[in-house]
């Protein structure tokens, strides 16, 4: 089943992960995500138990789908979507970047007692880091295997990079403002972005990149 729910378009499938992603965002606004049971979601959320496990495998999965939603839903308001990074676009690792620092400063205003201490903040590095990558890698997408795209191994790493920077600039006190802060995580994955290109066919986009 998709992460995000990106690429689900039967209405009546989308209402109800709406419904338990919704009940679930809002639990979280009054308890500790390790004290919330499957349970407390369904009765939020108003379907049964069978249902919940229709569409998720535990609350880890839907805390994932719920995180990485709104993270897809900053990428697809800067017209960031996974076809489009492709390396023919120079202003899409810009708008990836900024969509995490963005939705750091979001999750962390909803949730302003997450200090790190509970295991629901290592929840959302995990969530939104996987997020940055599948958009990297071109996933969900079925493509051809001779068409170019960005490893594994690469997007994993400029993922994790991506996050790192924007989380630290989120933590600190008095920090940047997003438009000073966004050029400097470019340049620090920019050698990545290089080196992760998998063919000549990427070329243009990386002379662009470097004049952004």
């Amino acid at each position: 089943m998709p992460v995000s729910d990106c690429d689900v378009r039967d209405p009546r499938i989308r209402r109800t992960r709406q419904l338990l992603q919704g009940a679930l965002s809002t639990l979280l606004q009054s308890k500790n995500f390790e004290d919330i049971s499957v349970q407390d979601i369904t009765e939020a959320a108003t379907v049964n138990r069978a249902t919940f496990y229709d569409h998720y495998n535990d609350k880890f999965a839907l805390l994932d789908a719920l995180v990485a939603g709104g993270f897809h839903k900053l990428l697809h308001e800067r017209q960031i979507q996974f076809v489009q990074f492709d390396g023919t676009c120079p202003a899409a690792a810009t708008a990836i970047i900024r969509a995490t620092c963005d939705y750091l400063v979001e999750i962390r205003e909803s949730h302003p007692n997450c200090d790190g201490r509970t295991a629901f903040e290592p929840l959302i590095d995990a969530a939104i880091i996987g997020a940055i990558r599948r958009v990297l890698t071109g996933q969900p997408r079925k493509t051809d295997t001779t068409e170019s795209h960005m490893s594994e191994i690469a997007a994993s790493g400029a993922a994790w990079a991506i996050y790192g920077a924007a989380r630290q600039w989120s933590l600190t006190v008095d920090r940047a403002p997003v438009d000073v802060v966004v050029p400097q995580i470019l340049a620090l994955v920019l050698p990545m972005l290089h080196q992760s290109l998998a063919t000549d066919a990427d070329a243009p986009f990386l002379r662009q990149l470097h004049r952004v």
